[in-house]
């Protein structure tokens, strides 16, 4: 497959999502931008309504950096051990909390290069956060919705999230990679599912009918 086929096919996926979906914003709910990246972290390998079922109760004690990294360890492993990771995901919280503490005055950085190297924050989820709360987009974020619509619509040939998130900026123009993440996120959970099934119909899939036989893995 060309990468000017590729581009031409990303072009009408796009044009479907910008129109459909015109607020590019997570469904994950926050008060303050550290909840917001915590909940971020804690959504890995996990649903958001699994995160924010958690979140409604936490973020009632905790709710600044500062609250995260005066926390006890324990206590706070025990506090999310209703979603998966929860000891790795404690540790990075609590150390990325007072990173931003130390370095940031409690604030959360504005940059990819600030927020890369942070516990627990890797390429989708420092453009999550960049996007979410600053409105910069200088990435698209893979997560396994975009992952998987790249590659049944034959738009990456890789299966490295990073990858395919280079493979799609190299496609889509920068004005509107805002709309790539968020927008296969929703599409995946109200229209179509991963779990293979008849979607001749969808959307998506009638922009690119080859799509309806494709149900490469998510994982």
């Amino acid at each position: 497959m060309s990468r000017t086929e590729r581009a031409v096919r990303a072009k009408k996926i796009v044009s479907y999502l910008k129109r459909t979906y015109l607020e590019p914003k997570s469904e994950l709910t926050y008060t303050t931008p550290f909840q917001f990246v915590v909940a971020v972290i804690l959504s890995a390998q996990c649903t958001d309504t699994a995160v924010n079922r958690l979140t409604t109760i936490l973020f009632k004690k905790y709710k600044t950096p500062h609250d995260f990294a005066k926390a006890n360890r324990i206590t706070f492993m025990k506090e999310i051990s209703s979603i998966p990771f929860f000891r790795n995901k404690a540790k990075a919280i609590i150390a990325t909390a007072r990173s931003l503490q130390e370095k940031y005055s409690g604030e959360v950085p504005r940059t990819e290069a600030e927020l890369i190297v942070l516990s627990g924050i890797g390429y989708k989820t420092t453009h999550v956060i960049l996007g979410e709360l600053y409105g910069v987009w200088e990435g698209i974020a893979t997560d396994t919705h975009v992952k998987r619509f790249a590659r049944r619509f034959d738009l990456t040939d890789n299966i490295d999230p990073t990858k395919i998130s280079k493979d799609l900026e190299s496609l889509i123009p920068k004005k509107d990679w805002k709309y790539v993440n968020n927008s296969f996120v929703r599409y995946g959970r109200s229209v179509c599912p991963a779990r293979p099934h008849d979607c001749t119909f969808h959307p998506l899939t009638k922009l690119w009918p080859p799509a309806a036989l494709r149900w490469p893995s998510a994982k």
